[in-house]
């Protein structure tokens, strides 16, 4: 394709610079969403999804609207590398530079899901298992970062195993009621393979979305660390390949790791408002119901320096 002399040519006109019939009405935020971006984190490939926005200053003549693609050109300094906090804060003052005489407030959104190889409890297996994750930044006088990450488990209702004892007690004593108070053991282990659940504890896929607050000095973004604290309090992470002895280790991790949603929050506020590099942290959990057609949820959050939660 030939090239066209553009020498001579008259400059482009550029129309968002021109002056608003209304600009003395400034935009809280005006930017894109959904800009797709190859990113790298935690050493892993992240397909993400990039919000970019600033404000526009209302002025006597305020500019009918921003360069778009300044803030398109500066996100490729994201993909430059390992994601970081000072990648994030360098990117967005480049927002505020590329557009000085009209903002001074940036802010970016990163979503995505990070892939880690997961190995299975007791086997070994290993599968990899998804970490859907959101990462928000803003910059006016002073840039500001959370990461929020969400983690998936189990949750065995409380309620629901002890009705499920009570109900192998009474079997129990149904089916022994005519026998000798001594019992044979070979018997009652063999009652026990056969009919010693007649009730099983209902258990449900939960969630654990935790947002904790950051330090753009931090060298690294601590989303493995995160998670892992998570798992860890919670006990009963979802698996990913398994076999059998991994299964039967899964059941009684769960039957020794009873809990509501009240109990994961409060494990969760345990867990992490014991780390002294989270500046605030936003805990909420979802028990997905087997039992009702509605889940249970329950939230807890804090601030540094707070004396109560």
């Amino acid at each position: 394709m030939e090239k066209t002399d553009t020498s001579n040519l008259p400059p482009l006109p550029d129309v968002q610079a021109w002056r608003a019939e209304q600009g003395l009405i400034g935009l809280d935020w005006v930017g894109m969403q959904g800009i797709a971006l190859p990113l790298e984190l935690a050493g892993r490939p992240l397909a993400a999804q990039i919000d970019a926005s600033i404000n526009l200053r209302g002025s006597q003549d305020g500019a009918r609207g921003i360069h778009m693609s300044r803030l398109y050109a500066a996100l490729d300094g994201l993909t430059q590398g390992e994601l970081t906090p000072q990648r994030i804060a360098t990117t967005l003052r480049e927002f505020l530079h590329s557009q000085p005489a009209h903002s001074d407030r940036a802010r970016l959104s990163i979503n995505g899901e990070l892939l880690l190889s997961r190995p299975a409890l007791v086997s070994a297996q290993r599968g990899w298992k998804s970490y859907p994750l959101c990462i928000e930044a803003q910059l006016a006088t002073a840039p500001r970062l959370t990461l929020k990450v969400g983690v998936p488990y189990s949750s065995t209702c409380p309620s629901s195993a002890a009705l499920s004892r009570q109900a192998a007690q009474q079997q129990f004593l149904v089916d022994f009621d005519l026998e000798s108070t001594s019992l044979d053991r070979q018997r009652v282990a063999e009652w026990l393979g056969v009919h010693g659940m007649p009730a099983t504890p209902h258990s449900q896929r939960s969630w654990a979305w935790v947002t904790v607050e950051l330090s753009c000095d931090e060298p690294i973004l601590p989303v493995v660390e995160l998670i892992e604290r998570i798992e860890h309090a919670l006990g009963t992470p979802v698996q990913t390949l398994v076999k059998r002895l991994d299964e039967q280790a899964f059941a009684l991790a769960n039957g020794h790791n009873l809990m509501f949603c009240e109990d994961a929050v409060r494990r969760l506020y345990g867990a992490l408002r014991a780390s002294c590099r989270y500046r605030a942290c936003q805990v909420m959990v979802e028990h997905q119901e087997s039992l009702h057609a509605h889940n249970a949820v329950a939230q807890l959050s804090w601030q540094e320096d707070d004396d109560v939660a």
